[in-house]
């Protein structure tokens, strides 16, 4: 057994790094295999000497992410858990500061993770990025609040939201209404996103005014979209053709960001996803950045990662039953 001591230098960092009723603690404890207590300005860290190095390495990130105004949440404790495993601890302390926008409650929106932090800096870089990456890892989200801010700062005068409306089991007819009312809920994962951003009543000023559109893919067929932050939701569900025809609708001063993810495609079987075409076609195209996100990645409830992790464990035992499969689409 070896213990290794780690100083504290305010309270406040350690009543963070705990958490509430000392549930980041007792993460931690059960991650490493290790015992953590709290005594006169220090961390006595117990177990043995592997474990130990381990658990002492995710708490000096912690520390380091807290004594920058992190708040430590269980899903940060995670995240640096999984990063401190890989050896990657040393990225964790970049994650500080991005703030992209705030919501209409005040809230800092940055990326959580180092992936999400590629994935921003790729979206201001260069004028089109793809994002792919399982669900939960904030491909939609973060790409709205790249948009919200590029707005207000009016480097673009437009924000187009738009997704095809692919019916993933149900069918278009059979819902009320008019065609606006079918597609909307296609769109309201967009629609919530705004929301959260700039308000009901901000958003809904904009939609009146032009400033924002949300709206089916088909729609932007025929246009030229000039001085416009342009996000393509969904993007596995498109035919190569629709994935063409989008990209081609980009003008001047304006930036794309196409999100997606190439392992819930809804095409009929045999029909090839412009998602994955196009991030084989664009690859090494100047001004075309592309982003593979990872279950390392997912900011959801832990329980969305297990859940990602068991389905690409599955599809890869079943690959490697069925090597063809894995290249239909």
């Amino acid at each position: 057994m070896l213990e290794q001591r780690i100083s504290i230098e305010r309270l406040e960092q350690a009543v963070n790094l705990f958490g509430s009723f000392d549930e980041n603690i007792r993460l931690l404890e059960q991650e490493f295999s290790v015992t953590v207590v709290n005594r006169d300005s220090e961390l006595r860290v117990e177990g043995e000497a592997e474990d130990v190095s381990l658990a002492c390495k995710a708490i000096q990130a912690l520390l380091t992410l807290s004594s920058r105004g992190e708040p430590i949440t269980e899903q940060n404790v995670r995240y640096v858990v999984g990063m401190v495993r890989a050896g990657k601890e040393e990225k964790i302390a970049e994650l500080t500061g991005d703030v992209l926008c705030i919501s209409a409650k005040g809230r800092p929106i940055k990326p959580k993770t180092v992936g999400q932090k590629d994935y921003i800096a790729s979206v201001l870089k260069n004028t089109v990025t793809i994002g792919v990456g399982p669900a939960g890892t904030g491909k939609t989200y973060l790409a709205v609040a790249a948009a919200v801010m590029a707005f207000r700062d009016k480097q673009v005068n437009r924000i187009i939201l738009t997704r095809p409306a692919v019916e993933a089991g149900e069918r278009l007819g059979f819902l009320p209404g008019d065609l606006q009312s079918k597609v909307d809920p296609y769109l309201r994962p967009l629609y919530d996103a705004l929301f959260d951003m700039l308000g009901a009543e901000t958003y809904q000023k904009y939609l009146e005014r032009g400033s924002i559109e949300v709206a089916p893919l088909a729609y932007m067929r025929g246009r030229t979209l000039d001085d416009s932050f342009i996000i393509l939701d969904e993007a596995q569900n498109t035919s190569r053709e629709q994935m063409k025809m989008f990209l081609t609708r980009l003008g001047f001063g304006s930036k794309i960001v196409i999100t997606g993810d190439a392992t819930q495609i809804d095409l009929p079987d045999g029909k090839t996803s412009g998602l994955r075409e196009a991030m084989r076609v664009l690859r090494n195209v100047e001004g075309i950045g592309i982003c593979e996100l990872t279950n390392a990645d997912v900011v959801r409830h832990v329980m969305v990662q297990r859940i990602v992790q068991a389905y690409e464990d599955y599809e890869k035992r079943d690959q490697r039953r069925d090597p063809g499969k894995g290249r239909r689409k």
